[in-house]
């Protein structure tokens, strides 16, 4: 398999990762002040508004001169182009040189072990293979426990026991509320 981002790609995604590490925290104005607002960023919109003025002491807002280099946009870490895919069908337009896919986190079990043999058999790079894995892993556990048939003493025999748990363990004693006199 060819690399799959060519030099001035992997030097433009090496100067995002630099430029990144620099870049501020954006937080929204004056979450610091009240616990109801998130950090989560929201422009800046109000007439006076110290931080959409830039005045200087104010936190830093998202300007495009914090953007990272364009050849690096949409690009993950790994140098490949992210495709996110939802079926089988979604693999046909792939270059397996350029472009690597991610499996949407709704996809099921079934049409997600699908994805995972097709993208093999095409040599296609899954980004998510992790979290894939793991859900094909706990199907197999799921299977092979369900397969393992209980007879009806052993089922029984369980019932028992839970039964002479339950009898074993004292009740608890109910407390009673006093009321409070008038006066």
């Amino acid at each position: 398999m060819k690399k799959p981002a060519s030099s001035a790609a992997e030097k433009a995604l090496k100067l995002r990762k630099r430029v990144k590490g620099k870049k501020p925290h954006f937080v929204r104005h004056e979450s610091w002040r009240y616990v109801r607002l998130k950090e989560n960023w929201r422009r800046p919109r109000g007439l006076d508004n110290k931080m959409r003025r830039k005045i200087k002491g104010w936190p830093p807002t998202v300007s495009t001169g914090y953007r990272g280099p364009k050849i690096a946009r949409r690009l993950h870490p790994s140098g490949y182009k992210e495709v996110l895919v939802y079926n089988v069908q979604g693999l046909k337009g792939i270059d397996p040189e350029t472009q690597a896919i991610k499996i949407a986190h709704t996809v099921g079990k079934r049409k997600r072990t699908q994805i995972l043999v097709e993208a093999k058999k095409k040599k296609i790079k899954i980004l998510n293979l992790g979290e894939a894995t793991e859900t094909v892993e706990r199907e197999r556990e799921v299977s092979e426990e369900e397969k393992e048939a209980t007879t009806e003493e052993e089922i029984t025999e369980e019932v028992e026991e839970m039964e002479e748990t339950v009898e074993e363990e004292p009740k608890p004693k109910k407390k009673r509320k006093r009321r409070a006199k008038k006066q």
